[in-house]
């Protein structure tokens, strides 16, 4: 599933709503990876899409992957500590 260049407070439900469908149609058990490498520009409404798509997926038991995550997403969950609940730490990093 690809995110879409522009991840911000205006196309934030209409991207939850897409993740939630991913999600819903992934088998229990399942991974659905989400790749990331096409956001531009992004806000923190990007997190709080990619940390209730991940609750979605724990709840169903469906392992979330977030692939190719540009530094800015990076950095971002970083800043609010939630780059490991989103699988975005950099390896070797001291979180």
């Amino acid at each position: 599933m690809q995110l879409p260049a522009r991840l911000t407070m205006r196309e934030a439900r209409a991207t939850s709503a897409a993740l939630g469908t991913g999600v819903a149609a992934a088998p229990r058990g399942g991974r659905l990876a989400v790749d990331a490498s096409a956001l531009q520009e992004l806000d923190t409404a990007a997190l709080a899409v990619l940390l209730q798509a991940q609750r979605d997926a724990q709840a169903r038991g469906v392992a979330l992957a977030v692939e190719g995550a540009p530094s800015q997403l990076r950095r971002i969950a970083a800043l609010y500590g939630v780059e490991d609940l989103l699988g975005l730490a950099e390896p070797g990093s001291s979180g």
